[in-house]
């Protein structure tokens, strides 16, 4: 795995492209802080502009540096959440502007999956997932459902080895407000 993450590694600190298993579904991922990389896989993924993406962290103190604040309740939903779970979070920070909503919010996950929490310690940021597919098209239940297209456009192809889904799903999204609003937006 070590040799599979430095390779990786590279690709995100070039501005590249990944493709790669997560917790829920095959996604495309960059760094979430590189704006470059974030246009080209909206570019990829044939994506109209202000659709919005969301990001991969491997611990929930991360929080703190991408939010100008963390709403209160946040923590408890990710402590009890028993599938992956995207939060959207108001008044983002520190990432590419590109991939900030217009109103200034971001979906984050706090990622379970054994290589995505590895390759995330060893990057240090955020990595953009988004569904490994062009936009209205249907999301892969699996690596042999990813379009050649996406494939061939991205830089790096993370191993199938590290496919741990048994029943690939997206996550659940719920969108918070600073007042404590809960929005359920997928179960």
């Amino acid at each position: 795995m070590q040799s599979d993450i430095k390779a990786t590694l590279d690709v995100l600190r070039n501005g590249g492209l990944i493709l790669y298993p997560t917790d829920t579904i095959w996604g495309i991922g960059c760094d979430a802080t590189n704006a470059d990389a974030v246009e080209r896989l909206s570019n990829l993924k044939q994506r109209k502009s202000g659709k919005n993406m969301l990001v991969l962290i491997e611990n929930p103190n991360m929080l703190n540096i991408y939010l100008e604040e963390v709403p209160e309740i946040a923590w408890d939903l990710i402590e009890v959440a028993d599938k992956p779970l995207t939060i959207i979070y108001p008044k983002a920070r520190n990432f590419a502007p590109n991939l900030i909503a217009d109103d200034g919010s971001i979906g984050i996950r706090v990622v379970r999956h054994t290589f995505c929490e590895r390759l995330l310690q060893a990057f240090r940021k955020p990595i953009v997932s988004t569904s490994a597919n062009i936009s209205g098209h249907a999301f892969p239940k699996s690596f042999g459902d990813i379009a050649p297209e996406i494939i061939a456009g991205v830089d790096l192809v993370v191993p199938q080895t590290y496919e741990e889904i048994l029943s690939p799903m997206p996550s659940g999204i719920i969108q918070l407000g600073l007042g404590g609003e809960v929005k359920v937006i997928r179960e």
